[in-house]
């Protein structure tokens, strides 16, 4: 039997003890409720940030993309063995899309045919690697800016070099005598070279024939001269 005077000091501190306990709940609770108001606040400034600040990006505008001509007015002059192209070991080409005419070496010690090429500068279109570029004006000390998508990468060892070049390769449509074709072509910058224009054997293979002893074996169709000459 608990006397009634301690009785009444326990029901005292019981009581104490469930204020303090539920003084502690409502103290905590404020506390939760500050800090979900507080993430909520920097949730709301960080999405805010971002729809500020990050812009979709923009791609350049698709350049118009030209070809040859058709050649039935004038068909042009290439001799052939087997149905193969004979080429000397230097021609006359036409490249599609710059309109230009260039003089080529044809070399079957390289591999991959290449182009002279200024100016390149890599960038991305609709989820696609392209290259912007300026290729020469025949005659002039002018450039035409080009835009293609990249095929590939390649590296190439020069003689000259130590190191391989990585270089960009993507698709032309050209040009020689009476044979029309599109093949791979590495970009780089032919300035201090002879020859705008290198025709490699991803060319050559299974389409011409070289003789080493000529020259401008194939003559390109009046209608693309005469088209290189009204530009």
């Amino acid at each position: 039997m608990v006397p009634k005077q301690d009785l009444s000091q326990l029901t005292t501190s019981a009581q104490a003890q469930r204020a303090t306990l539920v003084t502690m709940e409502n103290n905590a609770t404020v506390r939760h409720e500050q800090l979900l108001e507080r993430n909520r606040g920097s949730t709301e400034t960080i999405l805010d940030a971002i729809k500020n600040q990050v812009e979709k990006p923009t791609c350049p505008p698709v350049q118009k993309q030209s070809a040859c001509p058709s050649m039935e007015s004038s068909k042009g002059r290439a001799d052939r063995l087997k149905g193969k192209v004979i080429v000397g070991e230097v021609e006359k080409i036409y490249l599609a899309e710059p309109e230009q005419i260039y003089t080529a070496r044809i070399d079957s010690g390289a591999e991959t045919s290449s182009i002279d090429a200024r100016n390149i500068t890599r960038f991305e279109r609709d989820g696609s690697n392209w290259v912007r570029f300026d290729v020469p004006v025949t005659g002039k000390s002018e450039l035409i800016t080009l835009e293609k998508e990249i095929s590939r990468r390649v590296k190439v060892i020069q003689a000259s070099a130590n190191e391989a070049e990585r270089r960009v390769v993507v698709e032309l449509q050209f040009a020689i005598g009476d044979h029309q074709q599109v093949a791979e072509f590495t970009l780089t910058d032919r300035t201090n070279l002879t020859y705008e224009v290198l025709i490699g054997r991803n060319v050559l293979r299974d389409v011409m024939l070289i003789d080493v002893g000529k020259e401008f074996a194939t003559e390109l169709p009046d209608s693309l001269i005469n088209k290189r000459n009204d530009s």
